[in-house]
């Protein structure tokens, strides 16, 4: 049952499984689960938003897009230092990958040279790094590749199908070329969607159809629960049924047996009872720390309860204490007049190391 990954799955087998009573469901994706991955032991990441605000698409469910008034204040590219701070922060409370989020369409050249420095920095600390940046050319995912980026993240959000009552913006196809962009530069790519937009329970596996017949599965896929901001067109959603965002959970791991399937936005106002069977169903990653680019997440103590009440580990990627160690034996580099590393504007004499709903 839980050993086989497919590529050519009906939309109508999706639903199927959407369908089955709750407890073979949950046994289905328990058994997938432990056929391929440990079976308490859950990834932590933790995200920071490097420029919020001012984003000029519509995605209805987003608090930056300019195009909606929900209080949210617009902030410039988050100096080099504050992201290295911050990042030994995330690491020193027990996250494994450092995440950065930017609110743009796509990243112009500027920018992706800030982030390649934000990469360095991060990488130099011993974690796996990610970023969400928009849409990206095939050159940018090579440039951000060989800085070191892990992992890149590129929702699809919802199924084709309902994807035009989400966002006018950018197509669906537009989402499917940037995710090409990342494959082919050979970066790990984080790809899933949100759950209480107003989509069917079609829709729902019409979205996870779509990211299981990609030629290879994503790495990481986060299933988040819509956060309804005031003053965004979703704003006055219905919340939804806890059971059903756990059988999202359960068909994503079933799907998508070797992924990662990350507990993402809207963990805030699950309950532990929830969020528990979210972890039996399959999920095995999380998003660890007070805050998820604008919105709200269970605080570090918080979380740290839960998991030792399940019994639940830590994980910590293959290879990240080498790196670690490698970096701890250089001798920091100082920005000077004379360095010639790519890097954002930062502080005179800050290091320089050069070796969302989400």
């Amino acid at each position: 049952m839980g050993g086989i990954v497919r590529h050519d799955w009906q939309v109508s087998e999706v639903e199927a499984l959407f369908a089955l009573p709750f407890a073979d469901l949950m046994f289905q994706a328990q058994s997938t689960h432990r056929a391929h991955h440990s079976p308490n032991a859950v990834q932590m990441s933790t995200l920071l938003s490097i420029k919020t605000g001012a984003c000029p698409e519509d995605c209805a469910y987003c608090p930056q897009s300019v195009r909606y008034d929900t209080g949210l204040e617009r902030e410039r590219l988050v100096p080099l230092d504050e992201v290295r701070k911050s990042a030994q922060a995330a690491k020193d409370a027990g996250a494994t990958r450092f995440c950065m989020g930017a609110a743009w369409r796509s990243p112009k050249k500027k920018d992706v040279d800030a982030v390649v420095a934000m990469i360095r920095e991060v990488r130099a600390l011993g974690m796996e790094t990610c970023a969400t940046l928009g849409m990206l050319t095939p050159a940018q995912a090579h440039e951000l590749k060989d800085a070191g980026l892990d992992y890149y993240n590129h929702n699809v959000d919802t199924s084709p199908e309902f994807y035009g009552e989400i966002i006018t913006t950018r197509t669906y196809q537009d989402r499917l070329d940037t995710l090409s962009a990342v494959r082919d530069a050979g970066l790990n790519v984080c790809c899933g969607g949100i759950v209480g937009m107003g989509e069917t329970t079609r829709d729902r596996a019409s979205m996870l159809a779509t990211l299981a017949n990609l030629p290879q599965h994503p790495e990481s896929v986060p299933i988040n629960q819509l956060v309804r901001v005031p003053g965004t067109p979703l704003a006055g959603q219905k919340d939804v049924d806890p059971f059903d965002f756990v059988r999202t959970i359960a068909v994503a791991r079933i799907v998508m047996p070797k992924a990662f399937v990350r507990l993402s936005a809207g963990r805030e106002v699950m309950s532990d009872e929830l969020q528990s069977l979210c972890f039996l169903a399959g999920a095995n990653s999380i998003f660890y720390g007070e805050k998820l680019l604008t919105t709200g997440n269970p605080d570090v103590a918080r979380d740290r309860a839960l998991l030792t009440r399940l019994g639940i580990e830590p994980f910590t990627p293959p290879g990240l204490a080498a790196v670690a160690d490698a970096h701890a034996h250089e001798e920091p580099h100082v920005h000077g007049p004379g360095c010639s590393h790519a890097h954002a504007p930062a502080r005179p004499g800050a290091a320089c190391n050069a070796t969302r709903q989400r």
